[in-house]
C-alpha cells in the first residue's frame, strides 16, 4: 500500500523491463513457423497489436484534460506509451514471422480506420471532464487499471490456449509488463478514490455506465467481441475473467458488488 503518489511513481520507476536488449536476442523468431497458430487466434493478435499501437492517442487525449496535468501520472505515462508500442512491434513481427505479414504502413493503415464518431466524441470528452477537474481523475485511473487488467489477462488466455512456445515466452514478457502498468494505475486510482467520497460516486457511475472493453471504439464492436468470445469463450473463461478482473476491482474504494465488468465480457463469452 502506497501513501502517496509520488510514492507509486518512486515504485514505477524502479521496476526494470523484461523486455531488454538481451531478452530480443534469445527469441527464435526463425522457430515460429515449425508450429503453425490457429487462423483463428490471427485477428486476436492483430486486434492487440492495433490497440497496443493507439496507446500514442489514448495518451494525447489525456494531456488534455486535468488528469493528464498531474506530473506523477504524466510521467508515468511517457513510459507507459513507449512500451506498449514496442509490445505493438513485437506482436506485428511475430505476425509476419508466422506466415501473417502486413504492410510496413500498417500502423497508419491502422489509425485510419479508426471510426470517425469516435475521433468526433473524443474532441467532446475533455470538455466534459474538464467540468469536473481533478475529481475525474479517480474515474480515469480505475478505467485504465480495468484496461491494463484486461489486457494482462487477455494475453494470459491467448498463449495458453495458443499454445506455441514463442508467443508464449514473448507474451509472458509483454504481460510483466502489463502487470506493472496494472499496478501502478489501481494504486494511483485507491489513492484518488480514498480521497473524496464525490470522486467515489463519480467513478462508479462513470464505469458503471460507460465502461467498454478495452479497444473498443477505435475498433470496431464486432472485433471487440471476436476477442473477448476467443479468449474468455463458456464459464471457465468469464471465471477467469471475474477472478482476475472484476474482483480485483471491487476491492477499490467505492466498488464493492460492481459486477459490470464480467456482465459484459459474459454476454459476449457465454
Amino acid at each position: 500500500m502506497f501513501e502517496t503518489e509520488s510514492d507509486v511513481l518512486d515504485w514505477y520507476e524502479n521496476q526494470p523491463r523484461a523486455i531488454t536488449k538481451e531478452f530480443l536476442n534469445d527469441i527464435e523468431w526463425n522457430k515460429i513457423k515449425d508450429q503453425p497458430i490457429n487462423p483463428a487466434f490471427k485477428p486476436v493478435i492483430t486486434y492487440m497489436r492495433d490497440v497496443e499501437s493507439f496507446t500514442e492517442i489514448y495518451y494525447q487525449e489525456l494531456l488534455r484534460t486535468p488528469t493528464g496535468k498531474n506530473p506523477v501520472i504524466r510521467k508515468f505515462m511517457e513510459r507507459w506509451s513507449g512500451e506498449e508500442n514496442q509490445h505493438a512491434e513485437l506482436l506485428n513481427r511475430f505476425l509476419g514471422e508466422a506466415g501473417f505479414p502486413s504492410s510496413e504502413a500498417w500502423q497508419q493503415e491502422a489509425k485510419a480506420a479508426i471510426p470517425f464518431r469516435y475521433t468526433f466524441e473524443n474532441r467532446l470528452y475533455p470538455v466534459i471532464t474538464n467540468c469536473f477537474g481533478k475529481y475525474f481523475s479517480g474515474a480515469h485511473m480505475v478505467w485504465g487499471a480495468i484496461n491494463e487488467m484486461t489486457t494482462l489477462q487477455g494475453y494470459r488466455r491467448l498463449w495458453q490456449l495458443a499454445e506455441h512456445p514463442v508467443l508464449e515466452k514473448l507474451l509472458r514478457a509483454i504481460a510483466q509488463e502489463e502487470s506493472i502498468h496494472t499496478h501502478f494505475y489501481w494504486s494511483i486510482a485507491r489513492l484518488k478514490l480514498e480521497q473524496s467520497g464525490f470522486s467515489r460516486n463519480l467513478a462508479r457511475f462513470v464505469i458503471g455506465k460507460f465502461w467498454t472493453p478495452v479497444g473498443q471504439g477505435t475498433k470496431p464492436k464486432r472485433e471487440t467481441d471476436y476477442v473477448i468470445g476467443t479468449l474468455f469463450k463458456g464459464e471457465e473463461g468469464v471465471n477467469f475473467f471475474d477472478r482476475n478482473v472484476n474482483q480485483r476491482l471491487e476491492m477499490l474504494p467505492g466498488f464493492d458488488g460492481l459486477g459490470k465488468v464480467t456482465q459484459r465480457i459474459a454476454r459476449i463469452a457465454l
